[in-house]
């Protein structure tokens, strides 16, 4: 059994991370030629070479075979402010609204002792132990680049990655498989606050933002590609839901990036023999048909889709839904959309969702800004009052949380039905219970066990 001793934790606390060298930065307009020249050869050179005989290892975890049941741990080495409210309406200060302002607008050493004691606190082993008897198998790990890389103006705060080594260490201990998913890159790939910035997705407009992200998953995989991690890291997620709606270059960026990670992950020192490790793409909030033909077996090997379920895309429409509606879409999501993909294509996972029909969870769509359920977000139109559907478990009515268990086993059986498995979003939560693994658990909308029915036949 590896372990982690404190010693080694403490040097990794302080030692700056040597990142792989950055390609040289270029005018973004030759970027955009380049990586244009990428896309029409990667295919056309993997198809030629697909008669070699493949020599690739097993996976860390049998894909396909056994399903991913997953949750995520949002929230810890990424801050969200609905996730953790409290840690953002304690500053005093109204304008800190993601990481990048927690960092900016608050003197560094407070800022600091902040940090440290949430990522101290919020996941423990404990947890680990709990995911394990609920009869979970993976974690995804959302972490941020600046874990890793802070460049000039960046007013990130470090010292994350040895909390992931811990994780990872707690993991091996209660048997659970860990995901580790890049889930912020330099400019933003989706604008959300997730991203470590709120405001902007400008990750694919500049060349060095691209090549920083490169550098930061040519770490992650040279550490985790080794043998030591072989029974707890099974996969990487090189980029979290990058923002294809935005228009312009960011989808050719977004398709000549999961190549480029495709070489850093599964090719890690640059060897010429593939390692074990998974690289899991996103469709980029594109539909799954989009991505037909994309890094297909035999030209590629281990890759998976990461997908975004309709319980997580927070939509005006998806309010004026009925209940009865939002499992309907749900079974048919998993069932056929990705069955009908998964089968064509390649391994597919729902890497987000929820048991939470609304929006109504404070700051979910930012801090500072309202629901479109109840009308408060700035253009909506109300649909309902929000208190009876957030907050706290115990004033959840009966009928509430019946529907959440069957919301949960509707999405359970398609995912897996259609797909590979699924992650749910997230363990834990403040002040958020619909969207909380650990409160559905304690509320009864959860059961301990996935496999568990009281509903067999709800997507027929």
């Amino acid at each position: 059994m590896i372990t982690f001793s404190k010693l080694a934790l403490s040097l990794l606390a302080v030692t700056p991370f040597v990142l792989a060298e950055l390609e040289p930065a270029s005018p973004i307009h030759q970027v955009h030629r380049s990586r244009a020249h990428k896309l029409r050869t990667a295919e056309s050179t993997a198809a030629a070479n697909s008669t070699i005989t493949k020599r690739a290892p097993a996976l860390r975890f049998p894909f396909g075979s056994t399903k991913v049941r997953g949750v995520n741990l949002g929230g810890w080495l990424v801050l969200e402010p609905w996730i953790t409210p409290s840690l953002f309406d304690n500053t005093g200060n109204s304008a800190i609204v993601d990481e990048f302002t927690f960092g900016q607008l608050q003197d560094y050493n407070t800022a600091h002792a902040k940090l440290v004691a949430h990522w101290d606190t919020w996941i423990t082993e404990s947890d680990f132990a709990a995911i394990a008897a609920a009869g979970l198998n993976h974690v995804r790990i959302p972490i941020g680049y600046w874990a890793f890389d802070i460049s000039a103006g960046e007013p990130y705060h470090q010292g994350q990655y040895p909390y992931l080594f811990k994780a990872v260490q707690w993991a091996r201990n209660h048997g659970i498989k860990v995901l580790i998913d890049l889930h912020g890159a330099p400019g933003s790939q989706n604008g959300f606050d997730n991203s470590g910035q709120r405001g902007s997705a400008t990750w694919h407009t500049n060349s060095q933002n691209v090549a920083r992200t490169n550098a930061v998953i040519k770490t992650l995989a040279a550490e985790f590609s080794k043998s030591e991690y072989a029974d707890t890291v099974t996969s990487i997620a090189p980029l979290n839901e990058p923002a294809g709606f935005v228009g312009g270059t960011m989808l050719d960026v977004v398709r000549q990036y999961w190549y480029d990670s495709y070489g850093n992950i599964r090719y890690p020192f640059g060897s010429s023999t593939q390692g074990d490790l998974l690289e899991v793409i996103h469709d980029a909030f594109q539909p799954l048909n989009s991505w037909s033909g994309f890094m297909k077996y035999p030209n590629f090997e281990g890759v998976a889709m990461d997908t975004v379920s309709h319980s997580d895309i927070v939509t005006s429409a998806k309010f004026s839904m009925t209940w009865e509606q939002h499992i309907q879409t749900a079974c048919n999501f998993g069932i056929n959309t990705i069955g009908s993909y998964s089968s064509n294509n390649i391994w597919t996972f729902v890497g987000e969702w929820t048991t939470a029909p609304y929006d109504c969870a404070k700051y979910l769509n930012g801090r500072g800004i309202g629901a479109r359920y109840d009308g408060t977000f700035a253009g909506s139109s109300r649909k309902g009052d929000c208190t009876p559907f957030t907050g706290n478990r115990n004033k959840f009515s009966n009928e509430y949380k019946n529907f959440m268990r069957q919301y949960y086993e509707a999405q359970v059986s398609a995912f897996e039905r259609g797909g590979s498995g699924w992650f749910y979003w997230t363990w834990k939560a403040e002040d958020a219970d619909e969207w909380s693994y650990q409160a559905g658990l304690a509320g009864g909308w959860i059961p301990t066990n996935p496999s568990d029915r009281r509903f067999p036949n709800i997507c027929g």
